[in-house]
């Protein structure tokens, strides 16, 4: 049984390709931080291993071993605090892959920020794309394919993961996690389609008050003074040298509200997705020319662009920065 959640249709290829013994050696799954990547790559790794009838059965040892992420054929690598995913790791991924398995069919290495993988670290993965061993699955996850190398993109086979519909995250909350209504509605419409974000919300309301304090943040910062403002540039310039992907959730929490203030300008409420902050909204709509609101977002997106294209941190966020829309009678 597989696991996750909606994107019926990569599973069907991926099913089909498994019956049919035609499984490509790599793949790489695109989409959004927590719509579903890690968990499709777990029900792979536990498919290509699994003892039962139907694959995943989700019974058997190697499944539930795997579930538990105890499978020694099983590897997951990541940047593990780290900027990027660096060329030991890959190194030891390769020796690793050139072993036989240990206790399954199949070796699994699930590279997880593929984006984030270094220069020299993607040319000793391409050796191993370029010449996989037998019995080795190779899974790359990408929030951002635009940063990976076309030689890489063009040794797997893609799979996109597009965000669910609300009534799936609903759903899936309700019947899978055991939500009340009231709750399963808000974070289904909050996360954007993201499920793994509303699991995690759900098991620790923290995150919920974490969000809430930072686009507190955020909307204050309009009216600060330039100096408040520039400092917060710097600070978070100093944030993305040691994690760039909390600089970037950030970025693209406050693109989800100036968003949602243009979708609120437009008498659209019923498409926003910061339902807990609908008056606030309504507030920040009035206060704002529609055009202000428009070119903000744009520099909103053009500066997480920069930020993907290594453009110096501290300059693009100060451009921001400097960039923001004026009150109406300012």
């Amino acid at each position: 049984m597989w696991e996750v959640v909606g994107h019926e249709k990569a599973v069907a290829l991926l099913d089909r390709s498994l019956r049919n013994g035609k499984l490509a050696h790599a793949y790489l799954f695109v989409g959004p931080p927590h719509v579903g990547k890690m968990r499709l790559a777990i029900d792979l790794a536990k498919a290509v291993n699994c003892e039962g009838q139907e694959r995943p059965c989700g019974q058997c040892t190697q499944c539930v071993r795997i579930e538990k992420m105890k499978h020694a054929d099983v590897h997951v690598i990541g940047v593990d605090g780290r900027t990027e995913i660096g060329i030991d790791q890959m190194r030891e991924m390769q020796h690793s892959a050139n072993l036989k398995p240990f206790e399954g069919r199949h070796r699994v290495f699930v590279v997880d920020g593929a984006e984030r993988l270094s220069h020299e670290a993607t040319n000793c993965l391409l050796k191993t794309l370029e010449e996989p061993p037998p019995g080795v699955e190779l899974i790359l996850l990408a929030s951002n394919e635009r940063l990976l190398l076309g030689t890489v993109l063009s040794r797997c086979q893609r799979l996109e993961l597009r965000p669910l519909p609300v009534a799936a995250v609903h759903t899936a909350l309700v019947e899978r996690w055991g939500l009340g209504e009231e709750k399963a509605t808000m974070l289904a419409q909050l996360c954007g389609g993201c499920l793994g974000w509303a699991v995690t919300v759900a098991d620790d309301d923290r995150v919920l008050q974490e969000r809430s304090e930072k686009l507190a943040s955020l909307v204050r910062l309009p009216r600060a003074e330039r100096a408040e403002r520039l400092s917060y540039a710097a600070d978070l310039a100093s944030q993305f040298a040691r994690n760039r992907e909390s600089v970037r959730e950030i970025l693209a929490l406050w693109m989800g509200w100036w968003r949602d203030v243009l979708l609120t300008s437009e008498g659209c409420v019923d498409y926003i997705g910061n339902v807990d902050q609908r008056e606030k909204l309504e507030e920040e709509a009035l206060s704002y020319s529609l055009e202000g609101t428009k070119a903000f977002l744009e520099s909103l997106r053009r500066a997480l662009t920069q930020l993907e294209q290594n453009a110096n941190p501290r300059l693009v966020l100060e451009v921001l920065m400097l960039s923001m829309p004026t009150r109406k009678g300012d």
